[in-house]
């Protein structure tokens, strides 16, 4: 089955202290480029994530985003009694030293505004700090890993359908516009013939030998002939079938049998020498263009 390079996946891990979310997307890469977007993953977990997700989606730019909720009573913010003590030292010692007074008295009113004050002061009012990802709850988040890894596959597999019925469709097409331009090549060697002998005649060239005319004139018509072209054409195309159907991951692959397609097509353009002709040859290329857009994003 061909899959799309293009994915998302979401999952969470329900902890002791709080939710941890994981998502994933992932867009087009000609390599595997992964950047794990959180400081919470510990050095030798962000070593294991990262093979994880390699191995399981190959290829692509991957962005690996973690979000923490804790529980509220975990996220509740401490009083720091030790440093406002230090703050309120440091006030009773400017009191003492540059204003003279032994002692600092507080009626309830100024002792409240000094409270207001402290609990501004840096550091008196902090967060509590807990370790989010421990030994302990790995096996809940690793297990949340492979759920995200996994909706991130099926993601991608609806995708692949998707560019694959896309692009089998467009190689149908092209096929069915190089046997129309199989129709047309009878009908452009006579009007090249006509043409021919209508430019020699009208030289007046009568005394050249017929028989060396004609062999150069066969010569030149050899020189258009386009069935090579249409031959190999019919054969990349097949080539291009048998890699999407039999290959697991064949996105690299066809970008160089969309290459040797579009050298054909090219060179059936440049031989064409007829407006019918050409236009199938145009809308070849259109849908080869379309094709390559496309497996840009298959694996």
């Amino acid at each position: 089955m061909v899959k799309s390079m293009t994915g998302y996946g979401k999952s969470e891990a329900q902890l002791e202290n709080g939710k941890l979310t994981i998502e994933i997307r992932t867009l087009n890469s000609k390599s595997c480029d992964i950047c794990i977007k959180t400081f919470m993953l510990p050095k030798d977990k962000d070593l294991m994530i990262r093979r994880k997700i390699s191995e399981s989606l190959k290829r692509g730019t991957i962005d690996v985003f973690l979000t923490w909720e804790p529980k509220a009573c975990d996220s509740a913010k401490q009083f720091n009694k030790e440093i406002a003590h230090q703050y309120l030292a440091q006030l009773k010692d400017f009191a003492r030293e540059e204003m003279g007074f032994d002692t600092l008295h507080f009626s309830p009113e100024s002792a409240s505004v000094m409270l207001t004050v402290l609990m501004k002061m840096p550091d008196v009012i902090e967060a509590q700090k807990s370790e989010v990802i421990t030994e302990e709850n790995w096996p809940v988040i690793d297990r949340a890993f492979d759920e995200c890894l996994q909706e991130v596959n099926n993601y991608r597999d609806t995708e692949g359908l998707v560019l694959y019925n896309d692009v089998i469709s467009r190689v149908d097409k092209i096929l069915e516009l190089s046997h129309q331009v199989e129709k047309y090549e009878s009908e452009r060697t006579e009007a090249v013939k006509a043409r021919i002998l209508k430019g020699f005649e009208d030289l007046g060239q009568n005394t050249l030998e017929r028989e060396r005319f004609e062999q150069d004139l066969i010569f030149y018509l050899e020189k258009l002939d386009i069935s090579e072209e249409r031959v190999r054409l019919r054969q990349h195309c097949k080539y291009f079938m048998d890699t999407i159907n039999g290959e697991p991951y064949p996105g690299k692959k066809l970008g160089f049998i969309i290459q040797e397609m579009g050298r054909e097509i090219n060179t059936t353009g440049s031989k064409a020498n007829h407006a019918s002709m050409q236009k199938c040859v145009v809308l070849m290329k259109d849908e080869l263009e379309k094709i390559r857009e496309q497996s840009m994003n298959i694996l």
